[in-house]
């Protein structure tokens, strides 16, 4: 088992700046508004030779009415049900407060190692004020200011001083789903559905869900990394500072993604802001399958589900060969067969064709269809092989590749998409001199 370090305490102590500073790393947001971090948030960090993994979690409120609040004291206790070791801060301006020594009680009544880190220590007299904290009853007071570093070497040195040394970090070379659309579509809901317990936040808000999430999934002989995204919006919808870093992110998990799923919401149809992530998840070259959401709310006829397929692939054109699935999330239809249909796109886009075979089939159907002489000058294409690259490329040698049109391009990919199967990934074709 991997070592897990979580980071847990009220909001606005600095977790997510000490986060940041572990993991050396800009991934958790930081703004000096309560309740920033809302779902569990990880990063990896080393010290001493020794790799661990870091939960930032949302701040813990006792008595709030705040819809959040309740959800993030959830957060707290899962992620501390998830660590060896926890980081419990606490601010030093602020002395113990009511909510500190609630924190305290929960972290007692646990089996785990506590480090009672205190924050914002950056001069003599602040340290001076530290010694209050031994009053919470968890041991020594390591003095940190997670804005500038001071302390945290300390602070580390007696962290992996109690974690396993043997615990090997988990090589996960296993595929990686994003779950990306626009906010409110469902797609906490979705993850929830497929991992059947609450794993993240949902509520009926948009934006609820700020920072990604990963989740490993290894049931019903599936086995792959699920990123939960921030909802993408609108740049004109982009207001607070936050939904600046949420939108960076998103396209940061596409980035990073193998097979992006999109869920749009069936109520409303593919709309223009769906097709913006669509095209940028193509511009990554990476697998996509589009999910429709919420399916159990449409009034449906015989060939509904034939006719909401069309619309969205006049929308997508010319890439249209892409998979729907229609789920609910609520009902958790056809999830699992999103899933399904994600694995078979990824295994689509890894997918590599022997020269030979190549050759045999696509110099065959060029001979049968050649490409329009230009000028009284005749295209021939000799030669066709695979580019050892992230996502399925393709070069073609010929005597004149400048006169190859776009359209006999898109030709040869639909004869590529026929004869291979590349459903849902994007491939790229090169014309080059022979």
């Amino acid at each position: 088992m991997a070592n897990i370090v979580a980071i847990v305490g009220r909001p606005n102590v600095g977790k997510s700046t000490l986060f940041n500073r572990l993991t050396d790393s800009r991934k958790a947001i930081v703004d000096a508004v309560a309740g920033v971090t809302r779902d569990r948030h990880y990063g990896k960090s080393e010290w001493n030779g020794l790799e661990f993994s870091v939960i930032d979690t949302g701040g813990y409120v006792h008595g709030s009415e705040d819809v959040f609040e309740g959800e993030i004291r959830k957060q707290v206790q899962l992620a501390i049900d998830e660590a060896n070791v926890i980081l419990f801060v606490v601010d030093v301006t602020d002395g113990i407060t009511d909510d500190d020594k609630i924190v305290a009680n929960l972290l007692r009544k646990g089996k785990k190692k506590v480090f009672l880190v205190s924050n914002k220590v950056d001069n003599g007299d602040r340290e001076s004020l530290s010694g209050e904290f031994y009053g919470l009853g968890l041991g020594e007071v390591f003095n940190v200011s997670a804005i500038s570093g001071s302390g945290t070497g300390d602070l580390l040195d007696a962290v992996v001083d109690v974690l396993d040394k043997e615990a090997k970090p988990e090589e996960l070379d296993i595929p990686k789903f994003a779950i990306v659309g626009r906010p409110n579509v469902g797609k906490s809901s979705t993850v929830n559905a497929l991992l059947g317990k609450v794993q993240n936040i949902v509520t009926p808000i948009a934006g609820t869900t700020r920072d990604s999430i990963n989740t490993r999934y290894t049931a019903f002989g599936h086995d792959f990394l699920l990123i939960d995204t921030a909802g993408i919006r609108k740049k004109s919808k982009v207001e607070e500072d936050l939904e600046f870093y949420s939108v960076m992110r998103s396209i940061r998990a596409i980035e990073d993604c193998d097979v992006c799923i999109l869920l749009i919401d069936a109520t409303l149809g593919m709309e223009s802001q769906d097709l913006n992530i669509f095209h940028l998840a193509e511009k990554n070259r990476k697998g996509i399958v589009i999910v429709v959401n919420k399916w159990d709310l449409v009034e449906k006829d015989t060939n509904s589900t034939k006719e909401y397929e069309e619309k969205i692939r006049e929308r997508i054109a010319p890439f249209r060969d892409v998979p729907i699935v229609f789920t609910s999330a609520l009902t958790k239809q056809r999830i699992l067969k999103a899933i399904e249909v994600a694995e078979k796109v990824n295994i689509n886009r890894t997918k590599a064709i022997k020269t030979r075979e190549l050759n045999d089939v696509m110099l065959d159907i060029i001979e049968k269809h050649p490409p329009s002489a230009i000028k009284g000058k005749y295209v021939k294409i000799k030669f066709i092989n695979q580019l050892p690259t992230h996502a399925p490329t393709f070069a073609f040698y010929a005597n004149l590749p400048q006169y190859i049109t776009e359209s006999y391009i898109r030709f040869l990919e639909n004869r590529l998409r026929e004869q291979f199967d590349f459903t849902g990934v994007p491939i790229q074709l090169f014309m080059r001199k022979k």
